[in-house]
C-alpha cells in the first residue's frame, strides 16, 4: 500500500523512466510536467516532452477489495484503501523540421512499451533523489504489492479533439496517452487486530424456514387466548437446531416432548421468557430458528418464520379469590382513582381504556369510558382517573381494553337461588354479573 504521495511518486517516476532514452535519442530534451497550455512550453525552442496527469478514475478490480473496513460498533477491521488508474498526456515539442516531436514519440513509446512497469528499483531511485524531489522524501510506493503498469490508450479524433478542447487556448502538439494502473492509497488508520484462528469449522446446510398456519388454545380455535392459556401452534419445519418463539417483545426457548416439527405447545402461564416480557394486546408470533457453529458451538442468527397475529386479551387479577385487584381510592377534591391489577403487563405506550357498564339497571343501563393515566414503564397496575360528577353511586361490570384487546367479563351461570330445591329461579341467571366496582 502506498501513502498521499504515491500519485505525484509515478509522475516523477515515469519521467525518470523516460528522460535517459529521450535525451540520447534528442540531443538538449527537456522533460517537465506542466499543462500542455502552459506560456512556458509553449514559447520554449529546445525539445522536449512534457508528461501532464489529466485524469484519475477508480480501479474497476480493487475499488471495493477493502470491504467491509469497519465493524459493526464503528472500529476500523482493515485499513481503508483507494485503488486508482492514473491518465496522462504525453506532450512533445521540438522542431518540425527535424521531426524531433516524431522522434520524442518514437523513443518514449518504445521505452513504455519494453519496460512498461514501474519497478521498485526506479521509484526508490527517484524518491532518494533529494535533489530533485525533496518533496517525495516519504514516499513509500516502492512499497506496494501491485507493480505500477502503463498501457496505452487508443484515442480516436474526437476524443482527442475533446481531451485538447480543456486546455484553454493550448495549440495541439502531437501527444499520447497512457493510463498507470494502478495505485493503492491506504488510510493511516490503525485497524484493531483480531487473535489468530486456531480452529476452522466449516458447515453447510439448507435453511429450513419455519412456516407458520395456525394459532389456537387447547380449550379450541374459538376460544379467547389469555396469559394463562396454554398455545398450540401448527405449521411445517417448525422444529430447528434451537427454536425459539417470540410473541412481542417476549422470547421463549423451546425443547421437550412439546416441541415438534409440525406442532408446537406452550404453556404461557408457566413459561419465563428469556428476554422480554408478554404483553396485552395484539402481538406478533415467530418461530426463530438460531444455528448452533462453532467450537464449543454457540447460536447464531439463523432464519424466522412468518408472523401470526396474536390477540392477547387482558384479565384482572385475583390475588385472593373471589375478589379482584380493582381498588378504588377516596374521594378526593372532585376525582377518584380506580388502580387495576392487570395481566399480562401493559407496556408504558399501550392504549389502555377501562369500561364500566351500569349492573342491575335492566332498562336502560348506561356505559361509561376512561383513558388511563399516563405511565413511564410497563407493569400490571394502571390508574384511571374519574371525575366525580360522572359516575352516580352503584354497582358497574367493569372491562379493561388493551390496544383493542378487551378482558372478558364473568357470566352468572347459577340458574337457581336454591340449588338443592331448584325452585327458585335466579333472575340474573345467564348475565354478566362481575367483575364488578361498587361506587357509594
Amino acid at each position: 500500500m502506498s501513502n498521499y504521495l504515491a500519485i505525484a511518486t509515478v509522475t516523477a517516476t515515469l519521467n525518470e523512466l523516460l528522460r535517459p532514452s529521450v535525451e540520447s535519442e534528442v540531443t538538449g530534451t527537456l522533460m517537465s510536467t506542466m499543462r500542455p497550455n502552459n506560456p512556458v512550453l509553449d514559447s520554449s525552442e529546445p525539445p522536449g516532452v512534457n508528461t501532464f496527469l489529466y485524469q484519475v478514475t477508480p480501479n474497476s478490480a480493487y475499488r471495493n477489495d477493502d470491504l467491509p473496513t469497519r465493524r459493526a460498533d464503528g472500529t476500523v477491521v482493515e485499513r481503508p484503501q483507494v485503488a486508482l488508474d492514473l491518465h496522462y498526456l504525453l506532450t512533445f515539442y521540438g522542431d518540425e523540421d527535424t521531426l524531433e516531436p516524431q522522434r520524442l514519440l518514437g523513443s518514449v513509446v518504445r521505452t513504455l512499451h519494453v519496460r512498461p512497469l514501474l519497478t521498485r528499483q526506479a521509484i526508490e531511485d527517484t524518491v532518494g533523489n533529494v535533489g530533485s524531489f525533496p518533496y517525495l522524501a516519504g514516499s513509500n510506493l516502492a512499497d506496494q504489492f501491485e507493480s505500477v503498469k502503463f498501457t496505452q490508450t487508443s484515442l480516436n479524433l474526437e476524443e482527442l479533439s475533446k481531451l485538447w478542447s480543456v486546455f484553454f487556448q493550448a495549440t495541439y502538439k502531437l501527444s499520447v496517452a497512457y493510463v498507470g494502473s494502478l495505485v493503492l492509497i491506504e488510510a493511516d488508520d490503525n485497524p484493531q487486530q483480531a487473535l489468530p484462528v486456531r480452529e476452522r469449522n466449516i458447515y453447510v446446510r439448507p435453511f429450513r424456514h419455519p412456516v407458520v398456519e395456525e394459532i389456537e388454545t387447547s380449550a379450541g380455535s374459538n376460544n379467547p387466548i389469555f396469559s394463562s392459556s396454554t398455545l398450540i401452534i401448527q405449521g411445517k419445519r417448525l422444529r430447528g437446531d434451537v427454536t425459539a418463539l417470540r410473541i412481542g417483545e417476549a422470547e421463549y426457548t423451546l425443547s421437550g416432548a412439546n416441541l415438534g416439527d409440525t406442532r408446537i405447545e406452550i404453556d404461557l402461564s408457566s413459561a419465563v421468557p428469556t428476554t422480554g416480557a408478554l404483553m396485552a394486546g395484539m402481538q406478533a408470533l415467530q418461530v426463530i430458528h438460531r444455528i448452533l457453529m462453532g467450537t464449543p458451538p454457540i447460536e447464531h442468527e439463523g432464519v424466522e418464520s412468518n408472523a401470526m397475529p396474536l390477540l392477547i386479551r387482558p384479565t384482572i387479577r385475583q390475588t385472593v379469590l373471589p375478589a379482584y385487584d380493582i381498588v378504588l381510592s377516596p374521594l378526593q377534591i372532585d376525582f377518584r382513582t380506580v388502580t387495576v391489577t392487570l395481566d399480562p403487563e401493559v407496556g408504558a405506550r399501550q392504549r389502555v381504556v377501562l369500561i364500566l357498564n351500569e349492573f342491575g339497571n335492566t332498562t336502560d343501563p348506561a356505559g361509561f369510558s376512561f383513558l388511563a393515566d399516563t405511565r413511564s414503564a410497563a407493569g400490571n397496575n394502571v390508574i384511571f382517573t374519574i371525575p366525580d360528577d360522572v359516575l352516580n353511586a352503584g354497582d358497574f361490570i367493569v372491562r379493561v381494553q388493551v390496544d383493542g384487546a378487551q378482558s372478558i367479563p364473568e357470566r352468572d351461570l347459577d340458574e337457581f337461588l336454591d340449588p338443592p330445591t331448584n325452585t327458585i329461579p335466579n333472575p340474573t341467571f345467564n348475565q354478566y354479573d362481575g367483575p364488578r366496582l361498587t361506587l357509594p
